[in-house]
C-alpha cells in the first residue's frame, strides 16, 4: 500500500494562478494601508486557493512486478564449430540457474538459429521480437550467448537494460579460408577468364606456414593441384571447355588444427556463351526461299556469316566480256581447305555439283564433320538430280538418301512422334494452323532421327551425329511458305533457329541431357530423352551419401523431380551414362566468412548502456545489481538493473479538504481579521 497527495484542480492552472496573484496583491495592499488584520485576510485567501487546487490523498494497492532477464542462445551454423555448442548449452543452464535463484526475477530464454537463405545470424532479430513481447519497463537486463559472429547488428534496437556477451569459442581457435572474387556469370568458351583467389588465414594461427595447397576441378573431374602463397591475391586463369553451366570447384584441404574446412571450398558457376558463331551458308542458285537461312542468321547478332551464292558457274557461256563481270570469285581454297575450321555451321542451299568444289574439298568437309563440325542441306531438286551432292564425298555421312524423285503436291508437314519429344521440334505450336508446303524430296531414310514427315508420312526432316559432329537434312526448299504467311503460315522462324542451334550444340537443344537448375538449397533436376521413361537419378551429397530420385514426365521427352539438398556444396547427378555436377548454397556462406569469436561486431552495441564481454572458457562471471547509468559489467561480474515495476491493483482517494472545513476555517479567518481591524 502506497499514499501519495495529488491535485485535481476545480479551475484550470492559469485561472488559478490568476486568482493566487489577485489575492497576493490584496494582502500586499492591506499591508501597505497598515490593516492590522491583513495575515488573516491571506490565511483566508489561502485556505481558498488551496482548496481550488482539489487536494487527494490517494492510496495505491500496489502488487510489485518480475524483472525480467532475455538470454539469447545462439545455435547458427557458426556454433557449431569446435566445442561451442556444449559451451553454450552448458553455460546457458548454469546462468538460467543462477537467475531463476534470484527473487523477483524471470528468465526468458530465446533460441536463435540461421537466418533465411544465406542471411548469417539474425541475434538482432531475434531481440527485436523479443521486446515486442515483453513490458521494455521490466526488463532487467540482455545476455547473449554467442561467438559473436551477428550479421543483423544494424538492426539493434534501443536497449532497456544492459546488455552482455557471453563469448563462446577459444583464444587458440584458428582457420583458413578460401575466397574467390570478381568470378562472372557468363565467360566466353575457349578464352581465358581470370579470377582472383586468396588464402587468408585468421586466429591464433601457426608459426611457419607460407603456402596452401590449392585444388581446382571443373565439372567435377580429377583436380589440379598448386602452391597458394598465403594472404596474398592471385590471378587464376580459367578457360571452360564447354557452353551451358560449367561448375568449377576450388578447394584448399584441411590444415591440421583449423576450425573447419566449410570455407575451404568455393564453388563458382559459370555459363559458358560462344563468342560469336561463325556460319559459312552456300547457295547453290537464287530462289524464292533464297533468303531465308540469310534473314535468318542475319537476325543474330552473335552470328558472324558468310554467305555466297554461285550466280554464274563455271560452265556459263553467255558472252559477256570478262572486263565487264563484277563478281566476287568463290574463294574455295580458303574457305574450304584454309579455314573451314573456323566454321561452327556448313549450310548447303540448294547446292549441286558444278565442278566449283572439286572432290579434295567435299574430303574436306567430311572431315570437318567427323572432327566436330556440322552441316545442314536445304534440300531442293538439285538433291534429286545428277549434280546433287549426295553423289560427291559427303554421301556416306548423309542421314537419307535422294531417290530421284520431286514430289510436286501440297502438304502440311507433321511433326513424327520421335519429333514431339525433341527439343528442336517440340511445341513448335499448334499444328492444325499450320500452312502448307508445295515441293518435297522425296528420300528414303539411312539414318539418324525423323523429327518431321511430309506426303505419305516421307522424311522431310533428319538429323544425325556423325562422329564428333552433326548433319542434318531438310529434304525441302519451301520453308520459306511459312515465313510469306501462305495458308496461315507457320512457325518457320522458330523451327530454322532451333535446328542451326542444335547443329552448332547448344545445350539448351540436347535430345539426350541430364542437367538441374538451383534456386537456394533447392534444385530441379531435368532428364532430356527421346525415351519413352528413364531410370531414377542418383543423387550424391557433398559428404558422400547417396539418394535415388525418381523423376516424373512433365512434357513429351522432359522429365523432372525436385529436391532440397540439406548441405550446402558440389551434388553429384548421375542416371544410366549421363552425368552433371550442381553447386547448392552460396560460393561462399555468410556463416563461415567470419568464424573466429570476437566481440568487435556487438562492442558498439555493449557500449550504449555500458554493458560487457565475457569469455566463458574463463569461467562463467557473478550477476549483480546495477543501478541505472552505473557501469554494468566488470572484471568476472556483470549487472542487471533492477526495475522495481509494480501492478496497481486499486486506487481509493480521500479529499483533504472537504467543503464544509474550507467553509470553516476561511469564514473564520475573515471574521478574525474583521473583529482585530474593528477594534483599532
Amino acid at each position: 500500500m502506497t499514499g501519495t497527495v495529488i491535485f485535481d484542480p476545480l479551475i484550470p492552472w492559469p485561472v488559478l494562478a490568476a486568482v493566487a496573484a489577485v489575492a497576493v496583491g490584496g494582502v500586499i495592499l492591506a499591508l501597505w494601508r497598515g490593516l492590522s488584520g491583513w495575515a488573516l485576510r491571506g490565511l483566508a485567501a489561502l485556505v481558498v486557493i488551496a482548496a481550488l487546487t482539489g487536494p487527494v490523498y490517494q492510496i495505491e494497492d500496489r502488487a510489485p512486478l518480475t524483472d525480467i532477464v532475455l538470454m539469447i542462445e545462439d545455435e547458427s551454423a557458426s556454433q557449431s564449430l569446435s566445442d561451442r555448442a556444449e559451451q553454450t548449452a552448458q553455460a546457458a543452464d548454469e546462468l538460467a540457474a543462477e537467475i531463476e535463484s534470484r527473487d523477483n526475477t524471470e528468465l526468458r530464454r530465446i533460441q536463435v538459429g540461421d537466418g533465411d537463405g544465406d542471411e548469417g545470424t539474425q541475434v538482432m532479430s531475434a531481440l527485436n521480437a523479443a521486446l515486442a513481447e515483453e513490458p521494455r519497463a521490466r526488463i532487467a537486463g540482455i545476455l547473449v550467448v554467442s561467438d559473436g559472429i551477428v550479421h543483423d547488428v544494424d538492426q539493434a534496437p534501443d536497449l532497456p537494460a544492459p546488455m552482455h556477451l557471453l563469448q563462446t569459442g577459444r583464444e587458440a581457435d584458428w582457420d583458413r579460408r578460401l575466397i574467390v572474387s570478381n568470378a562472372p556469370a557468363f565467360a566466353i568458351i575457349g578464352e581465358p577468364v581470370t579470377l582472383t583467389l586468396r588464402v587468408e588465414d585468421s586466429g591464433a594461427t601457426p608459426a611457419g606456414a607460407i603456402t596452401a595447397p590449392l585444388e581446382i576441378s571443373v565439372d567435377g573431374g580429377e583436380p589440379e593441384s598448386f602452391a597458394m602463397p598465403i594472404g596474398a591475391d592471385i590471378e587464376v586463369p580459367i578457360t571452360l571447355p564447354h557452353g551451358g553451366r560449367n561448375v568449377i570447384q576450388f578447394t584448399v584441404p584441411q590444415a591440421e588444427g583449423e576450425l573447419t574446412d566449410r570455407n575451404n571450398t568455393a564453388l563458382i558457376q559459370i555459363n559458358g556463351v560462344r563468342d560469336r558463331l561463325r556460319v559459312l551458308l552456300v547457295s547453290g542458285e537464287p530462289h524464292p526461299g533464297g533468303r531465308t537461312w540469310r534473314n535468318l542468321l542475319k537476325s543474330d547478332s552473335s552470328v558472324d556469316l558468310v554467305h555466297f551464292t554461285i550466280l554464274r558457274p563455271p560452265e556459263k557461256q553467255d558472252g559477256v566480256p570478262v572486263d565487264e563481270l563484277s563478281l566476287i570469285a568463290f574463294p574455295t581454297r580458303e574457305l574450304f581447305l584454309e579455314k573451314i575450321n573456323d566454321f561452327d555451321l556448313i549450310i548447303f542451299d540448294r547446292y549441286k555439283r558444278r565442278g566449283i568444289l572439286p572432290a579434295i574439298y567435299l574430303d574436306n568437309v567430311t572431315n570437318y564433320i567427323n572432327d566436330g563440325g556440322a552441316v545442314l542441306v536445304a534440300a531442293g531438286p538439285d538433291f534429286a538430280s545428277a549434280d546433287s551432292i549426295f553423289r560427291s564425298p559427303l554421301a556416306p555421312l548423309l542421314p537419307a538418301q535422294p531417290t530421284a524423285r520431286v514430289i510436286e503436291e501440297r502438304y502440311v508437314p507433321v511433326v513424327s512422334d520421335l519429333g514431339q519429344r525433341h527439343p528442336v521440334t517440340t511445341d513448335l505450336g499448334d499444328p492444325d494452323t499450320w500452312g502448307a508446303w508445295l515441293r518435297q524430296v522425296d528420300v528414303s531414310h539411312r539414318t539418324g532421327e525423323v523429327l518431321m514427315t511430309g506426303v505419305e508420312e516421307r522424311p522431310l526432316l533428319v538429323l544425325d551425329r556423325v562422329g564428333e559432329g552433326r548433319v542434318a537434312l531438310l529434304a525441302s526448299d519451301h520453308a520459306w511458305l511459312w515465313s510469306r504467311g501462305f495458308e496461315g503460315g507457320g512457325p518457320q522462324l522458330e523451327l530454322l533457329r532451333r535446328l542451326a542451334h542444335w547443329m552448332m550444340k547448344e545445350p539448351e537443344l540436347e535430345e539426350e541431357a541430364l542437367w538441374a537448375e538451383a534456386t537456394g538449397q533447392s534444385m530441379r533436376i531435368i532428364r532430356q530423352t527421346l525415351s519413352d521413361e528413364v531410370g531414377a537419378v542418383t543423387v550424391t551429397r557433398p559428404n558422400g551419401d547417396t539418394l535415388q530420385i525418381e523423376l516424373q514426365e512433365v512434357s513429351p521427352g522432359r522429365f523432372e523431380a525436385q529436391y532440397f539438398g540439406p548441405e550446402i556444396g558440389l551434388y553429384r547427378l548421375q542416371e544410366g551414362e549421363h552425368s552433371a555436377v550442381i553447386g547448392l548454397g552460396p560460393a561462399a556462406p555468410k556463416e563461415f566468412e567470419r568464424t573466429i569469436a570476437t566481440d568487435d561486431v556487438l562492442e558498439p552495441v555493449l557500449a550504449s548502456l555500458r554493458g560487457g564481454t565475457i569469455r566463458v572458457e574463463d569461467g562463467l562471471p557473478a550477476i549483480r545489481n546495477v543501478r541505472v547509468g552505473r557501469p554494468a559489467a566488470g572484471r568476472g561480474w556483470i549487472g542487471l538493473t533492477p526495475r522495481n515495476a509494480y501492478e496497481t491493483r486499486d486506487v481509493t482517494q480521500a479529499g483533504l479538504l472537504p467543503p464544509w472545513l474550507v467553509l470553516l476555517l476561511a469564514g473564520g479567518f475573515l471574521v478574525a481579521g474583521w473583529l482585530r481591524e474593528g477594534r483599532h
